[in-house]
């Protein structure tokens, strides 16, 4: 396949399915609902609090960068690390998974970081990640087990149910983010062989993915990374607060959502426009919330958390660029 076609395919079809998903879930949405509440019933100091928690687990993941960076004898400057966050996750809404490399390559430029040993400390970054979100979604599916049991079927997967299985658009939007899953993987893997092929480009890697081993202040990371998560679910959970139909939400209740949605964010679409959607909705309606309140509340809470990844990696972009000018 013609190398353009296969760079245009990466970038569209991510939003093809983001864009599809989105349709299925909105198709029949009053839009005019969303002005009123952002007009009338919105809490915007919950909102802000909400904003700069996201905007701090963004400057702890960078500090926290820079310790597995410095058993490789890397020292780069904090903020540097910091910018290279914000704007590797802004770069993501583009090609899901591109940050990764941009945030490497910014280090590379400014401080001679070797890229592929700041590569390996994002893999190793990336199974701690993985592991943080196992552990809690262990425990909030042990608590809250009904729950989930129940979203299983309202989303069409319940076993016995074959027939309404495969006649559930939901199943489909299902089908469709698995499918979008198994393309990503697909492009990981194409990428790491082809760094296999760079002579000590794997060696280099490998030595970044160990440097964990050397971190110096363990329990310092150890704080950093709860910390980081801790801002994560509370970037979403106190929206709750921000509306009237959802601030009597429990904290098992965000939880369980928080899991969802941060499973239906490996969906290789923007920022999990679609996804995301479809998860938190149909477990918020699990909770009692009106469909239409659901709907609003992700459209809302998504678009507005997502301009605050694209304003943080434009101030990320600008800083770096001009403080090294």
């Amino acid at each position: 396949m013609n190398r353009h076609i296969k760079k245009i395919l990466k970038i569209s079809l991510p939003i093809a399915l983001g864009v599809f998903i989105l349709y299925w879930i909105y198709r029949d949405f009053d839009f005019t609902r969303v002005g009123k509440v952002l007009r009338v019933d919105t809490n915007w100091m919950w909102m802000l609090i909400s904003l700069l928690l996201g905007a701090l687990s963004h400057i702890f993941r960078g500090w926290r960068w820079t310790l597995t960076l410095a058993p490789l004898g890397a020292h780069p400057r904090t903020s540097n690390c910091v910018d290279a966050i914000f704007v590797s996750y802004a770069a993501n809404l583009v090609l899901p998974r591109v940050g990764e490399v941009s945030r490497c390559g910014i280090l590379s430029r400014y401080d001679g970081v070797p890229f592929a040993q700041s590569l390996g400390t994002v893999v190793t970054e990336r199974v701690i990640d993985m592991l943080c979100i196992l552990l809690i979604a262990g425990v909030t599916f042990m608590t809250q087990m009904p729950v989930f049991l129940r979203f299983f079927e309202e989303t069409g997967t319940k076993i016995p149910s074959l027939m309404h299985l495969f006649t559930s658009v939901w199943f489909y939007i299902s089908l469709f983010c698995v499918i979008g899953v198994g393309v990503l993987a697909y492009y990981l893997l194409h990428t790491l062989s082809f760094f296999e092929k760079v002579k000590g480009m794997a060696v280099s890697v490998w030595e970044g993915i160990m440097s964990l081993k050397g971190v110096s202040n363990m329990p310092l990371f150890v704080l950093y990374t709860v910390l980081i998560w801790g801002c994560y679910f509370f970037h979403f959970y106190i929206t709750f607060w921000c509306f009237p139909f959802t601030e009597h939400l429990s904290v098992l209740a965000g939880l369980v959502m928080f899991v969802g949605g941060t499973f239906a964010i490996l969906v290789p679409t923007p920022n999990g426009a679609g996804p995301w959607h479809f998860a938190v909705i149909t477990m918020m309606m699990l909770y009692g919330v009106h469909a239409m309140d659901a709907a609003v509340f992700a459209l809302i809470v998504h678009s507005i958390q997502t301009l605050l990844v694209v304003v943080l990696g434009i101030i990320g972009w600008l800083h770096v660029s001009f403080s090294h000018t």
